[in-house]
């Protein structure tokens, strides 16, 4: 194999394909970065037998081939390269790089022993790129991370004709997205649950290019796939992953929180509060929210040694009439925090039932308009002593 590409192009390929490479390889040729040269250009690649990352880019091939070698290693090579083209030359024992007057020799692993990456299941729609990354950030937030609850790791994709939805929960918050994108066949549907990591990093590697093609096979089987194609910088970039094994709760019914009382607050001002009261917040207490005739109180404490609280003007109203069913909810105040980053509008809208039952976090474009319906946020409540 013998190519020459262009210095910057060769070190964002290296560096996106190579984040996908396990950090302790079950067997060591994992930790290989697969390079493999033909007409069409050069293609790099890595797998870990769950996800799989391969990006074509342009170069001028002289020589066609294939070459393995240690990926960590070749990223930290590329990323400390002169600005000057990379020219790469390899054979069955080594690959020799050679940019301006910088030279390394890397030895390499054998290509036979390195296992066939899925193939990529044929495309189930688009959608734009720019909606999908926000959208996944919208609800990433709300995926668990104990690696022992697999379950709760993962995002749950689901495909209705010409609506996709996104949907997280760690069983103490949840996140709903619903956004439109164009299926290959309008009646399609299904659902996947997609490890919230690997869709996280996906989504937000493929925003230079319009569009992301996404690929859904054998989702009902334990061997089900996703894949997901769209433009990067410097080429085409296909990325697979395996599913995640496990039945998903059923918790799209916590989103249809009928509110007793509600309120509506600028988001901006709730969350500059919000940081500066949940600094005297004692770990694991509540920050609490008291619900008043026109604002809400933020308050915390660390036993007797600091407290704080703060008003903000609000929008009360009790939709139930009589006396108010709840007067203050207690929050987890880091779940609050990304409740109110993840809703991205101007104004935020809690809608509230009980003492102790779910918070329904929404977005209003304006303190007098209707809650946007694509994106919902549910909060647990924590208990507040009494």
């Amino acid at each position: 194999m013998k190519i020459r590409l262009d210095r910057d192009v060769m070190a964002e390929a290296v560096a996106w394909a190579a984040r996908s490479l396990p950090t302790r390889p079950s067997v060591p040729i994992l930790a290989g970065l697969l390079i493999k040269a033909d007409a069409q250009g050069v293609t790099l690649s890595s797998f870990d037998y769950e996800t799989s990352a391969q990006i074509h880019v342009k170069a001028e091939v002289m020589e066609q081939g294939e070459a393995l070698v240690s990926g960590r290693l070749l990223a930290d090579i590329a990323r400390s390269l002169p600005s000057r083209p990379v020219e790469l030359t390899s054979d069955e024992s080594k690959m020799e790089l050679v940019c301006g007057s910088a030279r390394f020799t890397l030895q390499t692993l054998p290509v036979a022993d390195y296992p066939n990456l899925p193939d990529m299941p044929a495309a189930t729609g688009v959608v734009t790129s720019e909606d999908f990354a926000k959208a996944v950030s919208q609800v990433v937030v709300a995926a668990g991370r104990d690696e022992l609850l697999p379950v709760f790791t993962g995002v749950r994709v689901e495909i209705e004709g010409e609506t996709l939805s996104l949907l997280a929960t760690d069983r103490y918050r949840m996140a709903l997205k619903e956004l439109p994108w164009k299926p290959a066949n309008s009646q399609a549907q299904g659902a996947a649950l997609v490890p919230a990591k690997v869709l996280a990093e996906t989504s937000k590697s493929m925003v230079s290019g319009e569009n992301v093609t996404m690929s859904l096979s054998n989702a009902t089987a334990g061997d089900g796939l996703m894949g997901f194609e769209g433009e990067g910088t410097g080429g085409t970039r296909q990325i697979t992953t395996r599913l995640l094994d496990g039945e998903f709760p059923k918790v799209r019914h916590l989103m249809a929180i009928q509110p007793n009382v509600s309120v509506r607050v600028n988001t901006a001002d709730l969350v500059a509060s919000l940081k500066r009261i949940a600094l005297v917040a004692e770990r694991n207490t509540p920050l609490r929210m008291q619900i008043n005739e026109n604002d809400v109180v933020l308050s915390a404490a660390t036993g007797d040694q600091a407290q704080g609280t703060e008003a903000i003007e609000a929008v009360i109203e009790n939709h139930a009439g009589g006396e108010p069913t709840i007067t203050a909810a207690g929050f987890n105040p880091h779940y609050l925090s990304d409740a109110l980053s993840a809703i991205d509008a101007p104004y935020a809208h809690f809608s509230f039932t009980a003492n102790g039952k779910p918070c329904l976090v929404t977005g209003l474009a304006d303190l007098d308009a209707e809650p946007l319906p694509d994106y919902k946020h549910v909060i647990m409540l924590m208990r507040l002593p009494n």
